[in-house]
């Protein structure tokens, strides 16, 4: 006889799925034998179940399978939330299983009784409770193809009394749907988008995450059209690489060189984007929007020409619609400052940069401690990791010095927590991207607020031999709040915290734990820590006031990080 839950646990190994991440309870106890007697599935016990969530979701955006992660009843269920939240928001496929009081005891406010269906109704595009056998193997296909067919979280429950169940013989294993096939655009849009093209002067493009398949159509586009390519931060993967149209990012984590692509434009040209911060789209322009969602067409800025389709399917049917657009001088202008933005990011490169004359100036102003330049920490992590090495980030600061100064060349992957802006994602999404292969380099850029908030999954890395490379951007704050604050005239308030030594937390638990508190020290450390054969936790004590400027500095913005840096002199001499 098969159970309910052995079923369960061979169709997921079926399917392809190797590891499932969770805390054990009891009511899941079915489910957890069921993982111990299957050789093609590793359980991975976290130490908080949004880690486990962080984790399985990272496996799903880096393979587009289904990956799977666990939570018993109530507390345990509840916790999955966030890591979920930010699955739903990246289009990833998340099978959550989450346990349930006995079917006896449900609606009597039984201890630790949730109802999961109820609570998990927002965040997931399939809910169910399996209360009988006779409903499977339905409702777990149900859960499956709707996780992997609306990219999104499925969530099924188990009462206590379910898993351990009797199945009738020959009960057959369920099957997932994995094919999803791209759909091309209608001619008659792609045809009013070029001639609007056509009819135009120069054009820029924003491309983003669903473009990075259609590399080489995106390449020609902007060839053919003599257009500067602002790419979005989810785009940087697949398409930044020895590319001679890109500029950068805009947004905050941008630089002035969007802003010129977008100034100079006629038209702009959105291909696989849902840039979500209006405040940086131009104003006045002809906008084509080409992406595969349609309800992503139009809410961010007007879209005169929306066309919805997969985008390499739409750019091979609009490229021979397009005429050539041979005068340079709007990409030209792009890139020459963008070139000439880069060169003066890489002053900051240099160790010795506050003791030169340049340096010493600014450093009076911005970095009085003369603590490590976050800039120098991430170009040097770029020098020497690997070129397939996987990336995670943090929400915050964090995420400003990848964007900037790591390029996603040769196989480089990237994730974050970049539509949820979640805090404390970039470890555990580092541990379910090493948990799919622990011979990959896989680097996390850590900030210290985040790392501290689940740092007990760090017990994670070393308890199942996952050698991630944890990179702490220690600053002593919450950086990215610290800035906003300032940039509306606030003094800092709240954002101070009183970190441990980091390195030593993790030789505690049997962790590689390297600390670096001057700036001649960083490159050695890196790369010390890079070569290692283990998890290493990488310490570095950067500077609190590193100002990354947006591509357009507002006279507002400056007038209130003026007043703001007065009113915490003041509070600091009282």
């Amino acid at each position: 006889m098969t159970t309910v839950a052995e079923l369960l646990i061979e169709a997921l190994a079926e399917h392809g799925v190797t590891q499932v991440w969770g805390v054990v309870g009891d009511a899941l106890n079915p489910v957890t034998d069921a993982i111990r007697r299957e050789d093609r599935i590793e359980w991975v016990g976290v130490r908080h179940e949004e880690a486990g969530a962080f984790a399985a979701s990272a496996q799903a955006q880096l393979t587009d399978r289904l990956a799977v992660c666990m939570g018993t009843v109530g507390p345990g269920a509840i916790h999955l939330l966030n890591g979920l939240y930010d699955a739903k928001k990246s289009h990833a496929p998340v099978l959550a299983i989450c346990g349930q009081v006995p079917r006896g005891e449900i609606g009597t406010d039984f201890f630790q009784e949730v109802d999961n269906d109820t609570l998990f109704s927002d965040v997931a595009v399939f809910t169910a409770t399996v209360t009988s056998p006779d409903q499977l193997p339905g409702l777990i296909e149900q859960a499956g193809n709707a996780a992997l067919h609306e990219r999104g979280v499925a969530v099924l429950t188990l009462p206590g009394d379910v898993g351990g169940l009797d199945l009738p013989k020959g009960t057959t294993v369920p099957r997932f749907v994995t094919d999803l096939p791209p759909a091309a655009p209608s001619h008659e849009a792609l045809a009013r988008a070029a001639a609007a093209v056509n009819a135009a002067g120069p054009v820029t493009l924003l491309v983003g995450q669903g473009a990075r398949h259609a590399r080489d159509e995106v390449l020609e586009l902007a060839e053919r059209l003599s257009a500067p390519m602002v790419i979005s931060l989810k785009g940087k993967e697949g398409l930044e690489h020895d590319n001679p149209y890109e500029v950068g990012q805009s947004g905050l984590l941008g630089n002035h060189a969007s802003a010129v692509a977008f100034d100079g434009c006629d038209v702009l040209l959105m291909v696989g984007t849902d840039f979500p911060y209006k405040e940086f789209f131009p104003q006045g322009k002809t906008v084509v929007q080409l992406d595969a969602n349609g309800t992503h067409i139009g809410r961010r800025t007007p879209v005169e020409h929306p066309v919805v389709g997969d985008a390499r399917l739409g750019l091979q049917a609009l490229l021979p619609m397009l005429e050539p657009k041979p005068d340079r001088g709007h990409l030209d202008k792009a890139r020459s400052s963008y070139d000439a933005w880069r060169e003066r990011q890489q002053q900051f490169l240099d160790p010795g940069y506050d003791r030169k004359p340049k340096g010493l100036l600014r450093r009076k102003v911005d970095n009085p401690d003369s603590r490590i330049r976050p800039e120098l920490l991430a170009a040097m992590v770029d020098r020497h990791a690997a070129d397939d090495a996987i990336f995670t980030t943090d929400t915050g600061m964090a995420t400003t010095w990848l964007a900037r100064f790591v390029r996603m060349s040769g196989d480089r992957r990237l994730l974050g927590s970049f539509n949820l802006g979640s805090m404390a994602n970039a470890m555990p999404q580092a541990l379910g991207a090493q948990g799919l292969d622990r011979q990959r380099q896989v680097v996390a850029f850590c900030g210290d607020g985040g790392l501290s908030m689940l740092m007990g999954d760090l017990i994670t890395a070393v308890s199942h031999d996952l050698p991630v490379k944890l990179v702490v951007f220690d600053n002593g704050r919450l950086g990215m709040v610290k800035l906003e604050m300032e940039q509306v005239g606030l003094p800092e308030f709240g954002t101070v915290l009183h970190n441990p030594d980091f390195a030593r937390v993790a030789e505690a638990i049997g962790m590689r734990g390297i600390r670096v508190e001057r700036p001649r020290d960083v490159e050695t450390a890196v790369r010390e820590a890079l070569e290692h054969d283990g998890p290493v936790l990488l310490d570095v004590l950067t500077n609190p006031d590193e100002i990354a400027v947006p591509p357009k500095p507002t006279l507002e913005q400056g007038w209130g990080f003026a007043i703001a840096k007065s009113k915490e002199f003041v509070a600091s001499a009282e």
